[in-house]
C-alpha cells in the first residue's frame, strides 16, 4: 500500500477581468473566474483558445495586459502588484513534462526544494516517489522511463513543494488511451489527497468530465460557460458548448412567432427574435427506434424511416436513418445490440425534452456543416 501524500493549505484563486494581448491580437479577453480552495476546475476548449496562456498568466510566467489575479484574495498580478512565480505557491506541470535530462529522477523531484536542508529535501523527494510508485527508479534518468513513468515524475516534482494552487497543461495528451485512463485516476487521487486547488487544461470533454468539480469552457480567449458536468450537458449556453458535450444532429431553421417549424416537429424558441436563424439540435441518444408495424408510424410525434447503415461500437450501435421529410440522414445511438438490420423500416421517436434550440452561431455557423448528415 502506497503512502499518502502530504496535504497542503489550499487557496482560493480569483481572476478579475484578465486580458492578455500581443500587439493587436487578444489571446485572453475579460476572463472572470473564481475557484474555491481545494476545487478542481478543468479549462476546456479547442487549440488556440487561450487555455495555456491563462495558465502562464496565473503562474506568473506572463503578465496580464489588464485585470487582476488573486490568490487567497491577495493580488499577485495586476496594476498594483506583481509577485514573481517562485513566490506564488503555484505548481506548474507542463504538457511535455519538462524533466531535466541530466538529473536523476530523485534530483528532478527535489529540484523545487532547494530552500530545505539536503537531508530534508531528499526525504521529501523519496516520500513522494513512494506515493507515485517510483521508489525503485529514484536513481534512473528520464530517458530510461516510459511515458507514464515520466508523467508520474513530473507530477511528483510539481506536488512535492505542496503548492496552494496546482496548474496542469494537458498532462495526459502524450499517453496512449489505456495508460491515460490509469494516470487520470492516479492524478485525481493525488490531487484530492493534497487538497491543492487545481486548474487542468484539456481539449477532451470526456477527460474534463472525469476529472473536474466544474468545467470552464473557453472559446476565442473568452469564458463562454462555467458549470458542473451535468449543468453543461443538460443546459448548454450555446451551440458551441452543446457540440462539446453531446453527439447531436443539427437542423437549420428560422424563428417565427416564438417557435421553429421543422420536419422533426414544432419547437418553442421563446428567447430568439422573430426572423432570426436558429439551429435545432437533436441528441443522438434521445432518439428511439421501433419496428414499423400496425400503423404505429401515424402516432403523434412518430416519424417513418429506413435504416441506411449501422455500426456496432460495443455498448452502443450507431445508425444512419433516412427519415421521411428530412433532407439528410438522422444519426442515432442505440444502446446495446441493435435489432434493426440495414434496410429495416422503423418508426423514429424523438425525446422532445432533450431537444435544444440555439441561435445560429455568431461566427456564421448555422448548422449547415453538421446538420443531419
Amino acid at each position: 500500500m502506497r503512502a499518502r501524500a502530504a496535504a497542503t493549505f489550499a487557496a482560493s484563486l480569483k481572476l478579475e477581468n484578465v486580458t492578455r494581448t500581443y500587439g493587436e491580437a487578444a489571446a485572453l479577453t475579460g476572463i472572470n473566474l473564481e475557484i474555491a480552495p481545494g476545487e478542481i476546475i478543468c479549462l476546456l476548449g479547442p487549440s488556440g483558445c487561450g487555455k495555456t496562456t491563462l495558465l502562464r498568466v496565473i503562474s506568473g510566467i506572463e503578465r496580464p495586459t489588464s485585470g487582476r489575479v488573486l490568490i487567497n484574495d491577495s493580488e499577485v498580478a495586476g496594476p498594483n502588484r506583481f509577485v514573481p512565480p517562485e513566490n506564488r505557491s503555484v505548481g506548474l506541470m507542463f504538457q511535455d513534462f519538462a524533466l531535466f535530462p541530466h538529473l536523476s529522477v530523485i534530483e528532478n523531484v527535489a529540484f523545487g526544494l532547494k530552500s530545505l536542508p539536503s537531508v530534508e529535501r531528499t526525504k521529501a523527494a523519496r516520500a513522494i516517489l513512494e506515493r507515485v510508485g517510483l521508489t525503485a527508479f529514484a536513481n534512473a534518468y528520464p530517458s530510461t522511463l516510459s511515458g507514464g513513468q515520466q508523467q508520474r515524475v513530473a507530477l511528483a516534482r510539481a506536488i512535492v513543494p505542496r503548492p496552494a494552487v496546482m496548474l496542469m497543461d494537458e498532462p495526459f495528451s502524450g499517453l496512449d488511451v489505456q495508460l491515460r485512463d490509469t494516470m487520470q485516476e492516479e492524478t485525481l487521487a493525488l490531487l484530492r489527497e493534497t487538497r491543492a486547488t487545481s486548474l487542468i487544461v484539456t481539449h477532451h470533454p470526456e477527460e474534463a468530465m472525469r476529472l473536474s468539480d466544474r468545467i470552464a469552457v473557453l472559446r476565442d480567449g473568452r469564458v463562454v460557460q462555467v458549470g458542473t458536468t451535468q449543468n453543461l450537458y443538460e443546459a448548454p449556453a450555446s451551440l458551441f458548448v452543446a457540440r462539446l458535450f453531446s453527439e447531436i444532429n443539427e437542423m437549420p431553421a428560422r424563428v417565427s412567432g416564438g417557435q421553429i417549424s421543422t420536419a422533426a416537429g414544432v419547437f418553442p424558441a421563446p428567447d430568439l427574435p422573430d426572423g432570426s436563424s436558429a439551429v435545432l439540435c437533436i441528441r443522438e441518444r434521445a432518439i428511439t427506434l421501433e419496428a414499423a408495424k400496425n400503423g404505429n408510424g401515424t402516432a403523434p410525434g412518430a416519424l417513418l424511416g429506413r435504416v441506411q447503415d449501422l455500426k456496432f461500437l460495443g455498448d452502443i450501435t450507431r445508425l444512419d436513418v433516412a427519415v421521411q421529410g428530412f433532407d439528410h440522414l438522422l444519426k442515432v445511438r442505440s444502446p446495446g445490440i441493435n435489432p434493426f438490420p440495414k434496410g429495416s423500416e422503423v418508426v423514429v421517436k424523438i425525446e422532445r425534452e432533450a431537444v435544444l434550440v440555439f441561435q445560429a452561431d455568431a461566427n456564421g455557423d448555422n448548422g449547415e456543416n453538421n446538420r443531419l448528415s
